[in-house]
């Protein structure tokens, strides 16, 4: 099968996770017998250096021609100065919305071998595996543009959803929801804005069209709440932009590193852009500190989500968890008995699992 990927290494330690992917995707594709082609282009704060915008035009018609897009990270204190519109995220932003990915999906899962790195007790961290599905084209972060009234003194943000925006997105959670545990949670604030009492409508209508989903509505607090008192509890969260933005930021340090957390933003074509969740971390760029997993298992998700390829994004996640399983680690997490290494090293191993699982295969045919 053959796929074009277009690479947004972007900021900060960006262009050292992008080549981590990269690599992994490679192997998969040497592997698999696949055909797999790339090329680069700018975004965020180095796009600001070399174009004078944040998202340069040849940026966005590479991503609308691409089968799929891989973001490293952007941003960073060098550009923090720079006025609203010349923002690093804005980059970030504005390719969400060229691309229509309305769909965020980030899945948080507990790793055995990092349950004590968790901040919560591992009697309560360690059967959690969730997955949040963020609307992220609409709501308070696209609504008019923001304004200053009265001198200064007074502001005004503008939270505006279309119903079709929300019906689309409802309708990838309950989607999501039928090939795991058929559970989805609803998420919103109908006791006080009138956009999720429509977003509650919609969820009540749309439950009749998957009556093998199991539904519930939780309002944003409640649901804060219980995600650091039983994580596990979840399945399928779905939530408008905002909430959803500070959901799964909370959910994110539940498994011990951000450098283990996988994202993946979906429009209704299935082209799909896949990055880590982990910022550009300007501290340790250029140090091959970073870790390199989270970008390797968006690399699985884009394999599944993107190509329909379930038996490699599979063997993607399997040699993640054997590395670790041997206790290799970068140095922001740490395994008991474990070896940390670089992260150039850490995604070597992850290669080498997957180019030794191909060869111990082929061993096994010859005896067949």
């Amino acid at each position: 099968m053959e796929k074009h990927i277009v690479l947004l290494p972007g900021d900060g330690i960006g262009p050292e996770v992008t080549k981590a992917a990269k690599n992994v995707l490679e192997a998969i594709a040497d592997r698999y017998q696949h055909s797999f082609t790339f090329e680069s282009h700018d975004i965020g704060g180095t796009a600001i250096d070399q174009h004078g915008t944040p998202l340069p035009d040849d940026t966005v018609k590479a991503a609308k021609k691409a089968d799929a897009v891989f973001l490293g990270a952007v941003g960073g204190p060098k550009w923090d100065k720079l006025p609203g519109h010349l923002r690093p995220e804005k980059g970030l932003l504005g390719i969400r919305k060229q691309l229509g990915l309305f769909a965020n999906l980030r899945p948080v899962k507990a790793f055995q071998q990092l349950l004590h790195a968790s901040p919560l007790k591992e009697e309560v961290v360690k059967e959690s595996d969730l997955l949040i599905v963020r609307e992220l084209t609409g709501g308070l972060y696209f609504g008019q543009p923001s304004e200053r009234r009265n001198d200064g003194k007074e502001v005004v943000d503008t939270l505006a959803y279309e119903r079709r925006e929300i019906e689309r997105i409802v309708d990838q959670a309950f989607q999501s929801a039928r090939v795991r545990k058929k559970r989805v949670t609803s998420v919103d604030k109908a006791n006080v804005l009138e956009s999720s009492r429509m977003w509650r409508e919609v969820v009540e209508e749309k439950k009749a069209e998957y009556p093998d989903v199991t539904v519930e509505h939780m309002l944003v607090d409640a649901a804060a709440m219980k995600l650091v008192t039983n994580p596990a509890y979840f399945d399928v969260l779905v939530t408008e932009n905002m909430f959803g933005d500070i959901l799964s930021d909370e959910a994110s340090v539940l498994t011990g590193s951000l450098g283990m957390l996988p994202s993946a933003s979906l429009n209704e074509k299935g082209v799909g852009l896949y990055e880590p969740v982990h910022g550009s971390a300007p501290d340790i760029a250029g140090q091959d500190k970073a870790n390199p997993l989270a970008s390797i298992l968006s690399v699985a998700m884009m394999l599944k989500h993107s190509f329909g390829m379930e038996e490699e994004a599979e063997q993607v996640e399997t040699a993640v968890q054997e590395v670790l399983g041997e206790g290799y680690h970068t140095q922001d997490i740490h395994l008991f008995k474990g070896k940390q290494v670089s992260g150039s090293e850490l995604a070597a191993k992850v290669v080498d699992q997957i180019r030794a699982s191909d060869t111990t295969e082929n061993i096994m045919r010859c005896y067949v």
